[in-house]
């Protein structure tokens, strides 16, 4: 590509370095395509990019990025290490400038094909969410899903994207740049690279990540790496010289190197098993790879296992055969665990060249043996994320749990009693199975017999089972259902089930109370009725409806109680009545984020003060409560260490959590939510909210309340400057007439 012409602009846009680094990469990239390219297309991209090299395109970002350095760093990963060819590149190479109207899509349409603009078009899609913010608690983030699970490459392309930001985290001036990039590596993409097979592109992310979030704890592991490192090549060398020996004189041809684990997993091993680093026994894995014809390749693999195991005792519990049966994702070896010299655990993994080049690039080997066609298992990840993302009730955290789900990290094998094969997650239940075969199945599944043992819909199934489901005609899903089954497409299916199986009762319901009013000769005011819905403190119609279908709301103390308000004439202004839902300023999820301020100081990490935060909306801490700091990818959120999600972040995100502490005086006001329950009574709201407002400092910004078969029950929600003045409030309503119990909300 000439860009010399363009004179001193060209020297604003490059420096030296990069100039050189650019051709360097470019001349790579069309090395890499060149097989793959049609005739024209190198001159065809010459010409348009031409128009596009300059700063209001390609200019450096707010880190100093050279925006066209990246893009080539980007199209190389996608072409070398990931294996995407002709129309994944050119649109990468392209999607800038359409977005910068320097080029227009019918315009690359006619140069070039439909294809590449439909890829441009979702490429322009992701980038306007990420400027938007896609965030996982954000709602863009369920549109940023889609458009992964619209087109694979698409995902591929944005990994690669992400691995090429990760290399350059050194440029990454601003730290909340790097934290949020490291963050949604983590959570997202290093899962996806996984699913995708691409466990040398998932390592890498999940290391850096690791180095980015918790750099001393990086540093301290690949220090002892380093330190270890003569002593491991020696026992490797120890363990493999006998061991080639035998290999070669059975006439197999080969390659034998031992791998040290990634840093990542090293980690996580230390945090899990809470141990020194010294006592990590397993820091490395054998690795053989033969050279065989596709007709010896399972052969050859159980001969180098017999001849292992005649040499060292093996560990029949730690044997993993996923050459008989590989993974979705393609993933085919043969590990094994075996005693070695110095009594030690070595575990040993052998595959063929074809089957390493799969393991290590994933979708790049699938289309290079077998072409992407014939990916039934891409195919049925595609679709299971689709279907989490067609649930319409599902809020950005569901999507994200269920889009979590289908990147399976362990999988099962089941057998119908037909002996078809089926792939599930680890720790799927019988239940899940059923739904898997077909939705109208799972919905009527009573019971099953596993290996011909009759068990519990909840029963979890093992690799090697032979399931058979027993159905009902009168069996219908239910709520408890969705805390037995693990997979999406359960879910999902479950779901939808409840909704229309609610949808039904409730227009029964409807039409039985419309004949009871009938039958009394009661002309129905629906602006009354709706009226009385909300008094009641239904949050929809339906809700109302349901109620009745469940036989928990009698129809004849509707009517009276309908008759009732009419007579009042207009709305009433009973207490109850006027402070029900909604109707009091605000809710306490549209308060803003509380941020930092006043006299009251929050100290991070041990020592760190004057670094901004927010307050979890999950457990809503307050000056005095014990807490605990997450990086999260909006900077550091500050939680209740008694906050109900606390057990799942130190699972999937302990290395996120950080310590935190209040200190200075309590002056702030936050929000905090108290849950009343007692008698039914006219006055008890009046009674409780006269003692909030007569607290020095205390304002009440919420109050929502119901009640049923006697009992009242009421969430008020409360600014409040410390855990001490909550205590003092919560035993003065605690002393109310009628009040059973008081109790904070956000906690366990």
């Amino acid at each position: 590509m000439n860009i010399q012409h363009r004179g001193t602009e060209d020297a604003e846009f490059f420096t030296a370095e990069e100039k050189k680094e650019f051709f360097t990469k470019y001349r790579l990239l069309l090395n890499s395509l060149h097989p793959f390219l049609e005739k024209e297309d190198v001159g065809k991209m010459k010409a348009l990019m031409q128009r596009a090299i300059s700063p209001d395109c390609y200019g450096r970002d707010r880190n100093g990025i050279n925006g066209l350095l990246r893009n080539i760093d980007t199209a190389l990963i996608a072409a070398t290490e990931i294996g995407l060819k002709r129309a994944p590149a050119v649109a990468l190479l392209l999607y800038r400038p359409v977005m910068k109207n320097l080029i227009s899509l019918q315009e690359v349409e006619k140069i070039f094909d439909s294809e590449i603009t439909g890829l441009i078009q979702l490429l322009l899609r992701t980038s306007a969410l990420y400027a938007r913010n896609t965030a996982v608690h954000s709602e863009n983030f369920h549109h940023l899903l889609f458009s992964f699970a619209e087109d694979v490459r698409v995902i591929l392309l944005m990994i690669a994207d992400r691995l090429c930001l990760m290399r350059m985290g050194r440029r990454l001036t601003r730290e909340d740049d790097r934290l949020r990039l490291a963050s949604e590596a983590s959570y997202l993409y290093a899962p996806l690279a996984h699913r995708l097979g691409l466990y040398a592109i998932k390592s890498e992310l999940e290391d850096l990540s690791l180095k980015y979030i918790d750099p001393a704890q990086f540093d301290y592991i690949k220090k002892k790496l380093n330190e270890t490192k003569r002593s491991r090549d020696a026992y490797i060398e120890e363990f493999i010289t006998p061991l080639k020996q035998r290999l070669q004189e059975s006439g197999l041809h080969f390659d034998i190197k031992g791998r040290t684990k990634s840093i990542h997993s090293i980690n996580n091993k230390l945090k899990k098993q809470k141990i020194e680093f010294e006592g990590i026994y397993d820091l490395f894995a054998i690795r053989i790879v033969l050279d065989s014809l596709p007709e010896r390749e399972k052969a050859e693999c159980w001969y180098v296992y017999s001849i292992i195991t005649d040499m060292y005792q093996p560990n029949p519990n730690r044997m993993k055969d996923w050459i008989s049966i590989p993974k979705t994702n393609g993933y085919e070896s043969l590990h094994i665990t075996v005693m070695g010299p110095q009594k030690r655990w070595v575990e040993v993994q052998i595959r063929t060249r074809r089957m390493d080049e799969v393991a290590e690039k994933g979708l790049a080997a699938h289309w290079k043996y077998k072409g992407l066609k014939e990916d039934k298992g891409l195919d049925e990840f595609l679709a299971s994320v689709r279907t989490s993302l067609e649930e319409k009730d599902s809020t950005p955290m569901d999507l994200m749990k269920d889009f979590r789900m289908n990147l399976y990290k362990d999988e099962i094998y089941v057998f119908t009693p037909s002996g078809e094969l089926i792939k599930l997650p680890q720790g799927a239940t019988v239940l899940d199975f059923a739904f898997a075969i077909h939705t109208g199945l799972g919905s009527k599944c009573v019971s099953a017999k596993v290996n011909g043992r009759n068990v519990q819909i909840k029963h979890v199934l093992q690799s090697g089972d032979t399931v058979s489901v027993v159905t009902s005609p009168n069996q219908l899903p239910k709520v408890d259902w969705l805390n037995i089954v693990v997979t999406s497409k359960a879910r999902v299916r479950i779901k939808q089930a409840l909704r229309e199986e609610s949808a039904k009762s409730a227009e029964f319901a409807k039409e039985t109370l419309q004949r009871r009013f009938k039958n009394k000769k009661i002309e129905v005011d629906e602006a009354v009725l709706m009226r009385y819905i909300k008094k009641r403190g239904f949050k929809t119609v339906t809700d109302f409806y349901v109620e009745i279908a469940g036989e928990r709301l009698d129809p004849n103390v509707v009517i009276d109680e309908y008759l009732e308000l009419v007579r009042k004439g207009t709305e009433t202004h009973d207490p109850a009545d006027v402070r029900s839902a909604g109707e009091f300023i605000a809710t306490p999820s549209a308060l803003p984020e509380e941020k930092a301020g006043g006299k009251d100081v929050l100290i991070i990490d041990r020592n760190l003060t004057g670094i901004d935060y927010s307050l979890a909306k999950c457990c809503n801490p307050i000056f005095g409560d014990e807490i605990f700091g997450f990086v999260s990818t909006h900077g550091i959120r500050v939680h209740r260490k008694d906050c109900r999600n606390r057990a799942e972040m130190e699972r999937r995100f302990g290395y996120r959590m950080i310590d935190a502490k209040w200190t200075g005086e309590a002056t702030n006001a936050y929000p905090a939510t108290l849950r009343v329950t007692g008698r039914d009574d006219i006055g008890i709201v009046t009674n409780i909210t006269s003692v909030i407002s007569k607290e020095a400092g205390v304002n009440l910004r919420s109050l929502n309340i119901d009640s049923n078969d006697g009992i009242f029950q009421g969430n008020f929600t409360v600014m409040i400057n410390s855990t001490g003045a909550l205590t003092a409030l919560s035993k003065k309503i605690q002393n109310v007439k009628g009040v059973k119990s008081v109790v904070r909300l956000g906690g366990y």
